[in-house]
């Protein structure tokens, strides 16, 4: 991937940026995303948006374009051949926080990377990204719904790409010290090179364009059902099992802090309001019992 080929996908990513940030502002009430753009020493920087309204409580749409002389940890722990080599990366990374328990958290990420080699050394590039749906308070169709739009972005990939990608999505989001998934799946994907740089790009904007068709109907389906203070005391609860998530296993959110990223746009992610219990179980044949039916690797498509 040359610098050319490379600044291509950066504009991409600003107009994707653009084009969630506009479609998540048609289903807020009040409220409109507030932007500040940021810049790092290196001559990276990036945008961050955030909205808080009726509808959500905070969603956070992220652009950023870093540099770096040296790579950190997290890039070269499986690739020691390329440590000591130059750096720059982009992405745009969101996550949505509704207010309402009954709609579930989203997070979506599309991203690329690649090293600047020093004298012979060979440069490296890759593409990564996907999307996953965490709920409180599951719906079959909801949930089909989100992984019909993930196989249908996926399909002219190739036949095996949604099982791939979904399986890995499964693997990556699952707090192992839990015995549970995130949430309920959806795609990811990293290292993403294989193709070729045309097919690898073109399917990170599908990707990316796919989350918007994957999320907006299930808010829009949920957003004026009513809850009360149980359900959102569920949902701050199960909203810690995210930041356990994001702070103990996200390669994102490390390779954001070690790469010297901004701080306050890396954290975005983690929601406004949360609660810890000790030892909580829910009663048996509640609706809260019934989620913890759903935090496990599923077929949702009966693909096999």
């Amino acid at each position: 991937m040359d610098s050319k080929q490379f600044q291509s996908v950066v504009e991409f990513l600003k107009t994707l940026q653009d084009d969630i940030c506009q479609r998540l502002e048609t289903v807020e009430s009040h409220g409109h995303f507030r932007e500040d753009a940021w810049h790092h020493d290196n001559g990276g920087g990036g945008r961050t948006r955030v909205m808080s309204g009726d509808v959500f409580e905070q969603a956070g749409v992220n652009f950023s374009h870093v540099k770096g002389e040296h790579l950190p940890i997290t890039a070269t722990a499986k690739r020691p051949e390329m440590a000591g080599q130059g750096f720059e990366a982009s992405g745009v990374s969101l996550v949505v926080h509704p207010d309402n328990p009954f709609i579930p958290t989203s997070h979506a990420n599309v991203r690329v990377f690649r090293t600047i080699s020093k004298g012979d050394e060979p440069s490296h590039w890759w593409f990564g990204g996907g999307f996953d749906l965490t709920p409180y308070y599951p719906f079959d169709e909801d949930i089909i719904h989100w992984h019909q739009v993930a196989f249908e972005a996926c399909k002219p990939f190739g036949d095996d790409v949604y099982t791939k990608f979904k399986k890995w999505c499964d693997e990556y989001f699952y707090l192992k010290h839990r015995g549970e998934t995130r949430g309920v799946g959806g795609l990811f994907f990293d290292d993403l090179n294989e193709w070729g740089f045309d097919k690898s790009f073109e399917f990170i904007q599908a990707i990316g364009y796919a989350y918007c068709d994957a999320y907006i109907p299930i808010v829009n389906k949920h957003k004026n059902s009513v809850f009360d203070d149980k359900h959102k005391q569920f949902q701050k609860y199960r909203r810690g099992r995210y930041v356990e998530f994001n702070l103990v296993y996200d390669r994102g959110t490390l390779f954001g802090l070690q790469s010297g990223g901004r701080t306050e746009s890396i954290l975005m992610s983690l929601p406004p309001e949360v609660s810890y219990r000790y030892n909580y179980q829910p009663e048996d044949g509640t609706q809260e019992a019934r989620l913890y039916e759903y935090l496990k690797s599923k077929d949702w498509l009966g693909l096999n």
